[in-house]
């Protein structure tokens, strides 16, 4: 360790001892620095040596027992050496004593005394007299007085004074904190003796070199801690060692606990209400011991240790005057905040406005849970209920990184307001934006209405609730967003203004235009690459990924989901997470990977801590029943289907995924007037909004589906010739699943070339459960025309198809033709061949001439396509099915298409 100087001395001081020359050590220090290590270490050797140790303890509780510690010391001597003084009929007498003293030479003769007194500080003033009177009565004989006593707890008149400094054998040694050198040592030596099991070591400057405190650390370490817990051997010893350093000490260790990162000297005075010489004691007693560093604990748990155990009333009654204080002083908002949080509910005039800029301020250093806890104070406090709509909108952005649900409720307070006329226009913004996030378009666009209100009041001059160079559009004319201008709604001419009501909705839900060029997703993309997830952020890259899966597909929207997914858990925001993992289930969905779609939908829907009443949740649901009506559970979809609906579904954009998964469902179910409802309730709705879009949800194709089952050949007629003649129709996905509809409009030529086209479509745009579809309905169609051994083959791809995607109910529907449902083993079928062997056999022609086959095209439709000759096309099978170890198209693998793209029609 780091005490061979102080063992030196006593050792030193025992051999003289033996020799037969007196001496008198005193070992001061800090409390907890090793003075009863020493002297046990002492009495040890003494012992060994064959000395006689009489050993005593002084404590406060004892500090007024006539002759305590002298009682102690006569225990532990010889049985009849040392007369007892108290049985004397006054053991105060001079003669008493020199009895006593006499005694104690005499056992001196025979076997050199070590007399050890512990903590004599705490001697009762009958032992101290004693003490006194054996010190200065022994001059040669062969006696070793070893004390220790705390530095700073030395009484009004301490025993070492005069008398013992007087005594030519007296000696001082101060046992100071271990240097760090010495800690490390003692760490690895301590450690040594542990099973390695790569934790880190003990924060061992929390002990500031105090042995006492550092061996409890490392005791906690190797219990299990892997850092000091409340409770622990740490912070017990902490407690301890305040106890031991005296009240005075001690109330000076719950005012530092209490000011925290206002820790000073000046503030201290003040709150304790003594002297600053005082005050500076005290901090010299706790940083001596190694608990404080200056004003500071050196670890928080043993801040929070010390906070534990006060009482509740004067800990909240010293953080208010902490609080006054600090205000007073100009302090920090966040700092004056911190003491707040600490008391309360309080009727300070001046709390709510500190709070809120607190909560600024913590929200720009991305403390949110802090700021979240000014904001919930400052509503409880002496605020208007405009103030009260702002924090809770405030909060309302914030929880949503850890709770959905309780952000959604969070706004309740705020609407209500908003519903009653007592919210003024600057408070509007800010609500009308996070409303816009989180879905609910109705509620915005309310709050929006009474922007365009107050905006028109302004221009004609009558008096608006505006704050001094307010925008009334506050919140939304910067609303955040990763590319250029949203599209204009419909119904509104290109670069006229949007309806103030739509204006929010317009910015964020909106779907970028889609080009072949792949340019709006190249946008989202570059924006993702230098997005990191935060709470300006996450709303603008939500938006970036939702764009991405509407205009290039699930592909590449996919590993975006997961980056962020990962961040958010990283971040620690399950919030956040709930909301990618909704994320990662739609684009599942959009592939036509059903299982996988209902089991991150389900996912998500387990991050939510509740789901009752929010509105939220409802969107991520409309996932798991889609990707459960596909796949043919429908009893799974109809439980989702049966929880009672939240309050404002309907007017939210989850509102509109939760009626288009009942009208899956209901057409699914052949309830096709439901349907029908559900569709055109979808398409009001998004007219409202100016968010009529096809690639943010086909409406129309459901509608005109139940619309064909109901035998409303016209209408249906004109719902799809209405998005096929949409902008959006040029994206594949919408294209193809249009087409597949229209199919069902027209006799079976023509609705074999629109199939035709519609599986083009569909397999460009990854969808494999309505390629399935589709693909089904081609092999109908085949079959009618007479095609029966094209159809089969078609309809077997079908068939693997939708058992790939998990889609049962549709594999039950399909007829695969000759070889049973999945047709030949895929071993049998590719001769043993994997994919990644396959994808290297088969030369780039021959994997778009197989491809388009596996499709079911014939050689001339094939030769069409790719621009070839019929006679190149047969070659090209010829080469595929020698390298497959197959003979006709019907044994073509499945995998087939996978290998790329074909031709367009």
């Amino acid at each position: 360790m780091d005490r061979e100087r102080e063992l030196a001395v006593l050792d030193s001081a025992l051999a003289d001892s033996l020799q037969g020359t007196p001496r008198i050590v005193l070992i001061e220090g800090a409390v907890g620095c090793g003075k009863s290590e020493l002297v046990e270490t002492v009495a040890e050797r003494a012992a060994a040596s064959g000395a006689v140790v009489l050993r005593a303890i002084g404590t406060a509780v004892e500090h007024d027992l006539p002759l305590g510690v002298l009682g102690q010391l006569l225990a532990a001597a010889p049985a009849g050496s040392l007369p007892d003084p108290a049985g004397a009929p006054d053991p105060s007498r001079i003669d008493v004593m020199q009895s006593l003293c006499a005694a104690v030479h005499r056992l001196a003769e025979t076997t050199p005394a070590v007399i050890c007194i512990d903590d004599l500080h705490h001697i009762d003033d009958l032992s101290c007299q004693y003490l006194l009177h054996l010190v200065r009565r022994t001059r040669a004989a062969r006696v070793l007085l070893v004390c220790t006593e705390s530095v700073h707890e030395r009484g009004d008149d301490p025993v070492y004074g005069t008398e013992l400094l007087r005594q030519r054998s007296f000696v001082r040694i101060r046992a100071e904190r271990l240097r760090p050198e010495a800690v490390d040592r003692l760490v690895r030596t301590e450690l040594a003796a542990s099973p390695a099991d790569g934790r880190t070591p003990p924060p061992a400057d929390a002990a500031g070199g105090n042995p006492l405190l550092l061996r409890a650390l490392i005791e906690e370490h190797r219990a299990g801690g892997r850092a000091p817990e409340l409770g622990g051997a740490f912070t017990q010893a902490v407690l301890a060692c305040l106890t031991r350093c005296g009240p005075v000490a001690r109330r000076l260790a719950e005012v530092v606990a209490v000011l925290g990162e206002l820790g000073s000297r000046e503030l201290a005075v003040r709150l304790l209400g003594g002297t600053d010489g005082a005050v500076v004691r005290g901090s010299a007693t706790l940083g001596a011991a190694g608990i404080l560093d200056g004003y500071r604990f050196r670890h928080p748990v043993a801040r929070q240790a010390v906070l534990d155990r006060m009482d509740p009333d004067d800990r909240a009654a010293l953080h208010r005057r902490a609080a006054e204080l600090a205000y007073q002083d100009g302090a920090p908002s966040t700092a004056v905040a911190a003491q707040l949080l600490a008391v309360g509910p309080t009727e300070l005039p001046w709390a709510v406005a500190v709070l809120s800029t607190a909560a600024e301020q913590l929200l720009a250093d991305g403390a949110t849970d802090r700021a979240a806890a000014c904001l919930e104070l400052a509503h409880r406090g002496r605020a208007d209920d405009e103030q009260r709509a702002q924090f809770r909108t405030m909060l309302a952005a914030i929880t949503w990184r850890t709770n959905p649900s309780a952000a959604e409720r969070s706004l309740a307070g705020p609407l209500e307001t908003l519903r009653a006329g007592r919210l003024g226009p600057a408070r509007l913004g800010p609500l009308a934006r996070l409303l816009t996030e989180q879905g609910r378009i109705d509620e915005a666009g309310q709050a929006l209405e009474r922007l365009a209100a107050a905006r028109a009041a302004e221009r004609a001059g009558q008096p608006a609730r505006l704050g001094r160079g307010a925008d009334p559009l506050d919140g939304l004319s910067a609303f955040p967003r990763w590319a250029g201008p949203a599209p204009s709604a419909a119904g509104a001419r290109p670069g006229e203004p949007l309806p103030a009501r739509t204006q929010g909705p317009a910015t964020l839900w909106a779907v970028p235009e889609y080009t072949a060029d792949g340019a709006a997703g190249a946008a989202a993309e570059t924006f993702l690459r230098g997005a990191t997830l935060g709470d300006g952020t996450a709303a603008p890259i939500v938006q970036a990924v939702r764009a991405l899966l509407a205009t290039d597909g699930p592909a590449r929207a996919l590993p975006w989901c997961q980056v962020f997914l990962e961040e958010a858990v990283r971040r620690g925001a399950p919030g956040w997470q709930t909301t990618f993992t909704a994320l990662h289930a739609e684009a599942l969905l959009r592939q036509g990977d059903l299982a996988g779609a209902q089991q991150r939908a389900e996912a998500a829907l387990a991050l939510l801590p509740e789901r009752g009443g929010s509105v939220y949740a409802g969107g991520v649901a409309a996932t798991l029943i889609r990707a459960a009506t596909a796949a043919g559970r429908h009893d799974t979809a109809a439980r989702e289907l049966g929880r009672p609906l939240p309050e404002g579904l309907t007017g939210s954009i989850h509102g509109l995924a939760h009626l288009r998964a009942r009208g899956e469902y209901h057409l699914a179910t052949h309830r096709f007037h439901a349907a029908l409802g559900d569709f055109l309730d979808i398409g009001r709705s998004l007219k409202r909004w100016g968010l009529d879009r096809p690639l943010l949800m086909p409406w129309r194709s459901g509608a005109a589906e139940a619309l064909i089952r109901l035998g409303e050949v016209p209408q249906a007629a004109r719902l799809i010739a209405e998005q096929l003649a949409h902008r959006d129709a040029a994206h594949p996905w919408i294209c193809g699943l249009t087409l597949r509809v229209r199919a069902g409009l027209c006799e079976p030529r023509e609705r074999h070339a629109l199939l035709a086209r519609a599986v083009d479509e569909l397999h460009e745009a990854e969808d494999r459960y309505e390629l399935a579809r589709t693909l089904a309905d081609f092999a109908r169609v085949l079959k009618e025309l007479g095609e029966t051994n094209r159809a089969g083959m078609v309809g077997r791809r079908a068939w693997q198809l939708a058992k790939e995607c998990g889609a049962q109910a549709l594999c039950e529907q399909i007829t695969p033709g000759p070889g049973g449902p999945g047709g030949p083993s895929e071993d049998t079928r590719c001769g043993g061949v994997d994919f990644a062997e396959l994808h290297a056999r088969l030369s780039d022609s021959e994997k778009r001439v197989a491809m388009l086959a596996v499709h079911g095209h014939t050689n001339r439709e094939i030769a069409m396509k790719l621009y070839i000759t019929v006679s190149t096309v047969e070659q090209h099978l010829t080469r595929v099915y020698r390298k497959l170890n197959i003979t006709c198209r019907r044994e073509l693998p499945a995998e087939l298409h996978l290998l790329g793209s074909g031709g367009r029609v």
